[in-house]
């Protein structure tokens, strides 16, 4: 099925070609609805640092970075490693989905044979997983996500925003934080799938040796877990609403967020008015 993608103006900001590090780019330049822009080189996102080159790790020192926010797991961080080091740099962990949750659905992702995945993939149980998880993950990490913002506001920028991918966790948060300081729904859209260009995509591991492992099926059915897909995010976006009524009311009551706090992160992430 072909997603509607949003559609917004261009916008024209030089990205990094990093080596190890995939889905990295700099939020700046995407318009809030009251014509101020987000500020070039205060916010970041990317999947995770574990495997940076050291010429990576260079580019990203340039950024100035005060603090890189990690939101995989233990189980993700043993997969892949933790993050490399940046100098002078503050790590914080806030893992946005726990542990044990869905952990043998990935071990069947990972080990499965076809006819498992057809089990589990199929007829759009992919897709309906992955909407669920973001609804799941907008009304069980409040408290997360309110860490995040809260600390964005007070003496975190700029900062990086990762997870595995840099696509579900990070894209849900980069949402929120884009909501709260006042960006366009679309131009968050906008920016949520450019998680699809290839040269951002996670790269997808299977560890099964059968003859069929990375079959042109397998990689269909594999899709929808590794897509950017619109309706995720637009699914996210309809439980606020349904929740808590409003963007408003999510943002102080369900994160905790005073007038004043979003009157900082604004002043922090937006350019002048």
């Amino acid at each position: 099925m072909t997603q509607q993608l949003p559609q917004v103006p261009p916008i024209t900001m030089t990205e990094p070609e990093l080596a190890e590090v995939r889905n990295f780019r700099d939020v700046g330049g995407l318009p809030t609805t009251d014509g101020r822009a987000v500020h070039p080189g205060r916010l970041f996102r990317s999947g995770h640092l574990a495997h940076a080159t050291a010429a990576d790790v260079a580019f990203l020192d340039s950024l100035g970075l005060h603090t890189v926010f990690d939101f995989r797991n233990l189980a993700d961080r043993k997969i892949e490693g933790p993050d490399v080091e940046l100098p002078g740099v503050r790590n914080v962990n806030i893992p946005l989905n726990d542990p044990a949750d869905g952990k043998e659905f990935w071990k069947l992702v990972r080990d499965g044979d076809i006819e498992q995945l057809r089990g589990i993939l199929g007829d759009g149980k992919a897709a309906a997983r992955m909407s669920d998880s973001y609804r799941k993950m907008v009304i069980e990490r409040t408290e997360e996500h309110s860490r995040i913002l809260h600390a964005l506001a007070e003496d975190s920028l700029p900062a990086l925003m990762h997870c595995a991918a840099g696509k579900d966790r990070a894209g849900l948060s980069i949402a929120i934080t884009l909501l709260a300081v006042g960006v366009e729904r679309e131009a968050i859209e906008a920016d949520y799938v450019k998680s699809n260009d290839p040269h951002r995509r996670y790269k997808v591991r299977r560890s099964s040796t059968a003859p069929d492992a990375m079959s042109a099926e397998v990689m269909e059915l594999l899709s929808p877990l590794f897509d950017a897909r619109v309706e995720y995010l637009r699914g996210a976006f309809e439980t606020i609403e349904a929740t808590w009524g409003s963007v408003d009311a999510y943002l102080s009551e369900g994160l905790k967020l005073s007038s004043a706090t979003r009157e900082r992160l604004r002043e922090r992430l937006l350019t002048e008015a």
